[in-house]
């Protein structure tokens, strides 16, 4: 694995608001190159170019231009790095996308020097080894680390409720009936979280800009949390299909 591999892979996948559309991106870039992974949560595309790429890009798009690739890869990653942090791009610079067959098009109007500056970032489906090294393992890891700290808390509770049972029957009593709780209930617990998370889940915006349907969004809530039926046994199913 290479730097500019090895540097993606450490980046953190953020939103990138365009005009049209929102993309999630993450971009990796030093003085020999770049690595750049765009989704829209139906397809992932990929570019990584090295110095001499970018020397002949910024000659095709950029004929008043003449600078070393160093000083074009510094100002792409002046343009990247506020638009992946939610933050107004500097000067007038503006993003743009285009799906051309099965590639995507990233396209950037700037300056440079005081003169235009242009620039297409080419991404390319990205391969199945690709996709699962930045998107899918990640995404297991995580869903098994939050099961397992759900399950870890679902037992401190039910420690603390045998807790407080101890002390009730020893005669200890609240000070304030507000303090006063219900015992933890696991099952209840975790069906009314799908709920509200199903219902937060189908307000985003993101959700309105794909093609997912109820009954896949709910698979998608379902597993990220520990549940004891299946899918095809969810008593809420039909209320959302």
């Amino acid at each position: 694995m290479d730097e500019l591999e090895q540097g993606l892979l450490m980046q953190p996948w953020a939103w990138l608001q365009l005009a049209e559309n929102s993309l999630l991106a993450k971009a990796y870039i030093t003085k020999q190159g770049y690595a750049l992974l765009i989704s829209d949560l139906q397809g992932v595309w990929h570019e990584q170019v090295n110095a001499s790429v970018i020397s002949q890009r910024a000659k095709e798009l950029n004929k008043r231009l003449t600078a070393p690739p160093e000083a074009f890869l510094s100002h792409l990653d002046d343009l990247l790095r506020p638009l992946l942090k939610n933050i107004d791009c500097p000067g007038n610079a503006t993003f743009s996308c285009d799906h051309v067959a099965e590639a995507l098009i990233l396209r950037v109007r700037s300056e440079l020097s005081g003169l235009p500056f242009y620039w297409n970032f080419h991404c390319n489906l990205a391969g199945p080894s690709l996709v699962s090294q930045h998107l899918i393992r990640p995404l297991m890891g995580v869903s098994l680390a939050l099961q397992c700290q759900v399950r870890e808390l679902a037992t401190l509770l039910r420690m603390k409720d045998l807790e407080i049972q101890d002390y009730q029957e020893s005669g200890a009593a609240l000070s304030r009936d507000r303090l006063k709780t219900e015992p933890f209930e696991e099952t209840s617990f975790l069906e009314q979280f799908m709920v509200e998370s199903l219902a937060h889940a189908l307000e985003a915006p993101w959700y309105h800009q794909q093609t997912f349907s109820p009954g896949h969004l709910l698979f998608m809530v379902e597993t990220s949390v520990r549940v004891s039926f299946p899918l095809g046994n969810s008593p809420w199913l039909s209320a959302v299909s």
